[in-house]
């Protein structure tokens, strides 16, 4: 079969509903809309050095994708990311390495000397990035919540706790840049971030294609931020958490679960029919969090690394 790897064309509307199309089938989990896509593209971070790339068949059907680039803000230098999914009905036919290959080259390029990547559990995948000089580490877990089952019960929030919509920062959302760095800082991961540029902030987080800010809830003690949890919606009944967390000095408390509580009944109270949470399988205390709210286990997948160069 020949193949061709190029890179997509945001202003192509069959390189987006094709990407769209296979990270659906691929994933389903994930929230993925031709909007992200092109935003993905067209509006990256320039020291991320991010590319889009694309498999397509003798047919010009997009069959796979690419999405490479540095780890911009990890504060360890020539660290970078190469996640590769092909569509399941046309697996085994050279797509993924195809796509992995010109990821590898591109990143070496470009400095980098370890790539992390993203793999989906099975031995078709692990075996094929175990063939290809890629070790695995730690694993993370996709999980779903059926929205149309009625929550658990949870206390109201406690004297001096109120639950507030993101959007109702929108004026100045600089304190919740401030909250979701120092809970990103401490989130586990092969590959340490640091949030140290506001408006970067603003343009990637705040101003996510996805980003629901009136789902989004933010749990305030004594007036300050002090926990979240980011709500991301599709438009098509589906809600996925992207971040929960809590400042440091109030943890313990509970106040993850009452904004996860809170946005997520909203989401009912909305509309929306299902909701989806990826967590890493060392993060307890989420994975505690989640399976009290009902989520069950969806899609696994496998972090591998690479050196490159």
């Amino acid at each position: 079969m020949t193949l061709r790897v190029r890179d997509l064309d945001p202003e192509n509307p069959a390189d987006l509903d094709g990407i769209t199309a296979v990270l659906r089938a691929a994933v389903p989990p994930m929230l993925v809309t031709p909007e992200l896509l092109w935003w993905q593209s067209a509006r990256a971070p320039a020291a991320q050095c991010h590319r889009l790339l694309l498999a397509e068949d003798e047919e010009g059907r997009v069959i796979g994708r690419g999405s490479t680039g540095l780890a911009h803000e990890s504060p360890e230098p020539g660290l970078a990311f190469c996640n590769v999914y092909v569509h399941p009905e046309h697996e085994g036919r050279g797509a993924g390495t195809a796509l992995v290959s010109a990821a590898e080259e591109y990143l070496a390029s470009i400095g980098a000397r370890t790539a992390f990547s993203w793999v989906l559990d099975g031995e078709r995948n692990l075996g094929f990035a175990r063939r290809s000089g890629w070790s695995p580490s730690r694993s993370a877990r996709f999980q779903r919540l059926d929205l149309t089952a009625p929550p658990p019960p949870l206390a109201p929030p406690p004297p001096g706790v109120e639950l507030r919509p993101a959007a109702a920062f929108a004026d100045d959302p600089r304190p919740l840049f401030l909250l979701d760095a120092e809970a990103t800082a401490d989130e586990p991961s092969d590959v340490g971030t640091e949030l140290d540029d506001y408006e970067e902030w603003l343009a990637t987080s705040w101003g996510h294609p996805l980003l629901d800010r009136d789902l989004t809830t933010v749990a305030l003690v004594d007036g300050v931020p002090a926990a979240f949890s980011i709500a991301h919606t599709d438009g098509a009944g589906r809600y996925s958490s992207g971040m929960t967390g809590t400042a440091r000095a109030h943890r313990g408390r509970g106040l993850a679960k009452l904004a996860k509580h809170d946005s997520l009944s909203r989401a009912r109270a909305a509309g929306l029919t299902e909701a989806y949470t990826s967590n890493d399988t060392e993060n307890a205390p989420m994975l505690a969090i989640n399976e009290w709210f009902g989520y069950v286990p969806a899609v696994t997948e496998v972090r591998h690394a690479k050196p490159l160069g």
